[in-house]
């Protein structure tokens, strides 16, 4: 047979297959991604979306692309396709979805820096086990007697340091407060002392990027130290007043005595719960003092309502504050979340997607990153009114729309009584609105979220009652994209005789 009748006889099932394979094969459905834009290749978007910016406004990148595509749109950031997201309702569905829809998906520097253990990158059980160590730590109770005294005893360290006329950094003195506080919440160490200042040099050197090295030794060797004394205890070697300390125990003992985590994970969860616990807790308290300097009004209300506590304490004979006291602050908490509000410590947040997801008729794919934007809830004028102006009182209305709320489903229940509706003293209004997520949500919510306020309130009650202060020289927090003041918040204090 020739090559050309050969040709003849195959061309036809040749063509026949072809036309069967296009019968018979199913057209892939294009997916309705979001609008946006990927950028250039590799970098994408990354360094517009990380360009400074003022820390009260969502930035000249955020608000052209909301403006152009929406509050959910699509961008290569850090490297991967990402969705973004200004929007609260999609915000708070990835939150609460994680471990099912999403998962936490920090870059791998972050993990380089904190360490491959640190709470912050793991996800799925070692997450749940390091998370319940910090909340049982936490709890309750420990914030009402043990960690309210310790807190109140490391402001009056710092605070009692300021002289009259003084300037000085007020970030810088917020850090030298909750670091002494974290330092001695996990590790006993005394404010002050040689060996926590030399902690706090090694951290500082951490900071800077040089080595993680140096502080990993040193919390090691507490580490070491903290077994020998567990172990004399257990053999009844302990003094008296040794033994006592051993029972009051910290963060590093507890973890040692009660979980069964490498030597390893601890040395990487306690560099990150010092890590979080320091930085975010001393920035929050200098955009409180940022704000507040700016606010008379606000400053004037904030004074009034703890000299009424200290006006209290003086007639009943006390000196220490008490989680009576602390309840009492109802506009100090309206401070506080105002500030998270707009200062926004935490602006956005590292998702990915686990398989396909769809949102409101947009497709979110699988594997894709996904950054929840909790600034651009914040700053979004359909969620707050003038969301630029630092107006405390928002959250007084709140209050009483909620109440009214909560009053009139209790009527129409039948539901009165004592049991029911909750008073503005021990009812947390912020964290009931959908829009305000300053501790993020859902399964990673912020295991610190409630000492963090309780720092802020008790740092805030002796600050308003012992001094005014005034800025020293021009400062605003910018977005790195982590929120710090350039100058370090420059203020001139001088002492009040009000107390």
């Amino acid at each position: 047979m020739s090559s050309m009748e050969l040709s003849l006889l195959i061309f036809p099932s040749i063509l026949a297959m072809i036309f069967l394979h296009f019968l018979f094969k199913k057209k892939k459905p294009t997916l309705n991604l979001p609008p946006g834009q990927m950028g250039f290749p590799l970098i994408g978007e990354t360094f517009g979306y990380l360009k400074p910016c003022s820390a009260t406004t969502m930035g000249d990148f955020m608000d052209q692309h909301i403006l152009r595509y929406g509050k959910i749109y699509r961008s290569n950031l850090f490297g991967e396709p990402t969705i973004v997201s200004a929007d609260a309702g999609l915000n708070r569905f990835i939150l609460q979805n994680e471990g099912r829809l999403f998962e936490c998906s920090y870059p791998s520097s972050i993990g380089g820096i904190l360490g491959k253990w640190s709470m912050l990158v793991q996800v799925g059980d070692m997450h749940r086990h390091m998370r319940m160590i910090s909340l049982n730590f936490l709890n309750h109770g420990r914030l009402r007697t043990h960690l309210l005294r310790e807190v109140e005893k490391h402001t009056l360290f710092v605070l009692g340091s300021w002289k009259e006329n003084c300037s000085f950094s007020a970030q810088d003195e917020a850090k030298k407060f909750t670091f002494n506080f974290m330092a001695n919440h996990i590790m006993s160490l005394e404010a002050g002392k040689p060996e926590t200042e030399k902690l706090k040099r090694e951290y500082i050197t951490f900071m800077k990027g040089v080595s993680r090295s140096t502080i990993l030794k040193f919390i090691e060797g507490k580490m070491k130290e903290r077994r020998m004394k567990i172990k004399r205890n257990d053999q009844g070697c302990l003094n008296t007043e040794e033994a006592e300390d051993e029972e009051e125990e910290d963060l590093l003992g507890w973890v040692l005595k009660h979980s069964s985590l490498l030597t390893e994970q601890i040395l990487d969860l306690i560099l990150s719960l010092l890590f979080a616990g320091h930085e975010t807790s001393s920035v929050a308290i200098a955009l409180a003092i940022y704000f507040l300097q700016d606010s008379p009004l606000a400053l004037q209300q904030l004074r009034e309502e703890h000299l009424a506590i200290a006006g209290e304490k003086q007639q009943s004979g006390e000196t220490e504050l008490n989680w009576n006291d602390y309840k009492k602050m109802d506009f100090t908490q309206c401070v506080i979340s105002e500030t998270l509000r707009l200062g926004c410590i935490v602006r956005f947040l590292h998702r990915k997607a686990l398989k396909d997801v769809r949102y409101n008729g947009y497709e979110i794919p699988r594997g894709w990153k996904v950054l929840p934007v909790i600034a651009a809830v914040h700053l979004d004028p359909s969620n707050f009114e003038q969301p630029l102006l630092f107006n405390p009182w928002r959250w007084q209305q709140q209050q009483q729309h909620l109440l009214q709320q909560q009053q009139q489903n209790q009527e129409q229940q039948g539901n009165g009584g004592e049991d029911g509706l909750p008073s503005s003293s021990n009812f947390n209004y912020a964290t009931n609105s959908n829009n305000f997520m300053p501790f993020g949500g859902g399964p990673r919510l912020c295991a610190g979220s409630e000492l963090a306020k309780l720092e802020m309130a008790i740092f805030i009650h002796h600050l308003v009652l012992n001094f005014r202060w005034q800025s020293s020289d021009t400062d605003r927090p910018l977005a790195y994209p982590f929120v710090d003041f350039p100058k370090g918040l420059p203020i001139t204090v001088h002492r009040l005789h009000i107390v």
